[in-house]
């Protein structure tokens, strides 16, 4: 499972009555939906976003009663999935298939910050 599917690393959540409001609208990864609506919004049976979690494509966070909530980044992700689905693929390639293009997008971004990082640290060498 990608490290951008959970949450927070380790499962360690920030004490959320300590973070400000404004960055915790911003945070793309702060667990903010509750099973039932990040089902509707994706336009799936919560029982879709339960076989992502047992495929470990999505690690929902959990709320102090047990309650699953999901991230705007998780969501993106099984809305991924659900496409793939909707065109035939089975559940568990869709889930592999994101989980690759997920990695693919963490290694061109690397690759890019390292690329700006030697063009900055060379800029009288031809």
């Amino acid at each position: 499972m990608s490290p951008e599917s959970r949450p927070y690393a380790g499962g360690r959540q920030p004490d959320q009555d300590r973070l400000p409001v404004a960055d915790r609208l911003d945070d793309d990864h702060f667990p903010a939906y509750t099973m039932g609506r990040a089902a509707e919004l994706i336009g799936a049976a919560p029982a879709f976003l339960r076989a992502l979690g047992e495929a470990r494509l999505i690690t929902p966070a959990r709320s102090g009663g047990g309650h699953r909530r999901y991230s705007r980044h998780q969501l993106r992700l099984a809305a991924r999935v659900r496409e793939l689905v909707d065109q035939g693929t089975p559940v568990d390639a869709a889930c592999r298939i994101v989980s690759l293009e997920e990695q693919l997008e963490r290694a061109e971004r690397a690759n890019e910050e390292l690329r700006r990082g030697e063009a900055g640290a060379l800029p009288g060498r031809r």
